[in-house]
This record gives C-alpha cells, sequence and structure tokens, in this order.
C-alpha cells in the first residue's frame, strides 16, 4: 500500500509525468501481435532481416518520416552507396537532407 501512495505522490509532484502507461502499453502490443508472425521467418537469418526493417519502419514513425518514401529511396540509392556512406541512410539523416530546400538528393 505505501508504494503505490509513493507512486500518486510522484505523480501530483511532478506535473510532466503521465498519470498512465499507455504509450508504453501501444509500443509493446506491436510486439506482441507480431510475436506469432515472427516465428514463421524461415530462418534465423530471415528473423534478423525482419527485425531490420520493423526497426526502421518504427524510426520512421518516431521521426513521422513516410517510410514507404524513405524505404523507397533508400533501396534505390544503396547499391552505389560506399560503405562509409551508409550512416547517410539512417531514417534521422535522411529526414535532415530531405526537409531541407537547399539539399537536392
Amino acid at each position: 500500500m505505501a508504494a503505490i501512495a509513493g507512486q500518486v505522490t510522484r505523480y501530483v509532484e511532478d506535473g510532466i509525468l503521465d498519470i498512465d502507461n499507455n504509450r508504453a502499453e501501444r509500443a509493446l502490443r506491436r510486439v506482441a501481435v507480431g510475436r506469432k508472425n515472427w516465428m514463421f521467418a524461415g530462418s534465423d537469418e530471415g528473423g534478423r532481416r525482419a527485425a531490420i526493417i520493423y526497426s526502421l519502419v518504427a524510426s520512421c514513425a518516431l521521426l513521422k518520416v513516410n517510410p514507404f518514401a524513405y524505404l523507397r529511396n533508400v533501396l534505390e540509392r544503396f547499391p552505389s552507396c560506399c560503405p562509409a556512406d551508409l550512416s547517410q541512410l539512417t531514417p534521422k539523416v535522411w529526414q535532415e537532407s530531405h526537409t531541407n530546400p537547399a539539399t537536392t538528393v
């Protein structure tokens, strides 16, 4: 009972805290819903590749980047990209280069 009172006190003292954890629950829901589908990735390597794609799409969602536009552009540029330039293909850097009107890609 004391732990609950401590949590309520912390919430009342700090106005920036959310009263619920809905945001965290929604984020974890994707994992729970997809878990059964990931069992059929075909192999460990297929699962690893699927995890990479899920991570890129989730990063796009956090940055409010259109994942279709991002993946299309990156997959077109990837074959001619040098290994040293791969960091330029992350969603955050891609977004910065596509929101700056002075930059042409």
